[in-house]
């Protein structure tokens, strides 16, 4: 198919959609559509069964609820298309880009082998062959960011694709193989992973709370700063698996670290050594008023810990599991907290203001709070001020008297958030949600 003979089949499809005179259902199954541009097009509804899309542009497309059982999207670029309820079951989507894709509810269960056959003249007709079921591929597949939320991917091969902030909320996995994965930073709650496999898999940061992992292996994966239950670990084969230690496990006495930290603070980094408890659990540990300017403490876990009046400035929080944790009145100035989760926490007064680097240059360093979860987290009076806040989320938060002036918080979330009396004079607000109003 050439160009102009798609756009005549897109021409019509529009009427279709729209209930014009003249249109007719896109039907293109089996059709070779090899390295054609449908970006933004609107297929939706379309039949594109056993269709070729090998190497085809499809940014921004729309394929909701469309038919593309067993299509060929090998290395296909589906950047920030819209596959709502798809069928994609048999379909490879091996290489493809699917970065901020949308594929909530798509069907990527495993089909039957599709042939094209002739009758009544050149009629194509879908036919059934006997034999094994076909799975869904998304092998090396760039999904970064994608919405799978829902979506029925049971017994799929994505084996070493990046998923990294994948929404996968509620998606069945069930004896899918995502053998070394990138899931980290993912929404996986509420998944069905059993009999998964998960071997080799990075997940730091990644949240699967409620999710089912009986009969998973997750022989060699990495979970360090993963919020996952204990009893469904249990379920699970861990042979290998990489998880925090507590401080006494990993041999760190964390009284000495602390105070040798604050001599290589106070010192300039002369005296000391700085401190690096990355990937240790610190459950209920209490850091109260403690010195950790400029610390590591990236997939930390510090759930439930009191960190209330801490010097945090410059510290690297990231992926770090701050769930109910207390940092009340902690100086946050400067801090890494990209993609961490504070849900629930205590943050009121807490200061995320830019902080002073004297040089050659002076500089204000603002705080990166990328992806950052504050839902239902009590940040009354808190300061974001010029504050990097790309698509976090403050679900349920209150956000009474905080202030976000100049910060930017593009795609965030603010559902359900109290922002009574919050200051977002100069903040960036495109794209969030929960506001009500836009305020640049």
């Amino acid at each position: 198919m050439n160009n102009r003979e798609l756009s005549q089949v897109l021409v019509q499809h529009s009427q279709f959609l729209s209930g014009r005179p003249g249109g007719a259902r896109a039907t293109l199954k089996f059709r070779n559509l090899t390295g054609l541009n449908l970006d933004q097009a609107d297929l939706s509804q379309a039949d594109l069964s056993g269709a070729k899309l090998f190497s085809t542009q499809l940014t921004e497309a729309k394929f909701n609820a469309a038919s593309l059982f067993g299509a060929d999207l090998r290395i296909a670029n589906l950047h920030r298309a819209d596959l709502t309820r798809a069928d994609l079951r048999g379909a490879c989507l091996r290489g493809a880009i699917l970065t901020e894709t949308i594929l909530i509810e798509a069907d990527m269960r495993d089909g039957r082998l599709l042939r094209r056959t002739e009758s009544g003249g050149d009629v194509e007709q879908v036919v059934h062959v006997d034999g094994d079921e076909i799975p869904t591929e998304m092998t090396c597949a760039v999904a970064r960011g994608a919405n799978m939320s829902r979506a029925r991917v049971s017994n799929a091969f994505i084996m070493q694709t990046d998923l990294t902030d994948a929404v996968l909320r509620g998606a069945k996995f069930a004896s899918a193989n995502l053998t070394n994965a990138v899931l980290t930073g993912c929404d996986m709650r509420d998944m069905d992973l059993s009999q998964a496999n998960l071997s080799g898999a990075h997940m730091q940061g990644a949240i699967l709370s409620g999710s089912s992992l009986q009969g998973a292996v997750l022989q060699n994966a990495v979970l360090v700063g993963a919020i996952v239950d204990r009893k469904e670990l249990q379920k699970a084969s861990l042979s290998g698996a990489i998880m925090a230690q507590t401080a006494k496990e990993a041999g760190i006495n964390l009284i000495e670290a602390i105070s040798e930290h604050g001599q290589w603070v106070d010192s300039a980094s002369k005296r000391g050594k700085r401190a690096d408890l990355s990937k240790l659990d610190l459950t209920s540990a209490d850091l109260t008023s403690a010195n950790l300017a400029a610390a590591l403490l990236t997939c930390v876990i510090l759930h439930r810990a009191s960190l209330a009046r801490a010097a945090l400035t410059m510290a690297d929080l990231s992926l770090a599991d701050l769930r109910d944790a207390d940092l009340t009145s902690a100086d946050l100035r400067g801090v890494n907290l990209d993609r961490a989760t504070l849900s629930g926490a205590k943050l009121m007064g807490a200061e995320f203001a830019p902080i002073l680097i004297r040089g050659s240059r002076d500089q204000m360093w603002p705080s990166s709070l990328l992806k950052a979860r504050f839902d239902l987290a009590n940040l009354i009076g808190a300061d974001f001020s010029g504050a990097k806040l790309r698509d976090a989320t403050f679900c349920g938060a209150n956000l009474k008297g905080a202030k976000f002036g100049g910060a930017d918080l593009s795609g965030a979330d603010f559902t359900d958030a109290n922002c009574e009396g919050a200051d977002f004079s100069g903040a960036s607000t495109h794209s969030a949600r929960g506001l009500g109003v836009s305020i640049h």
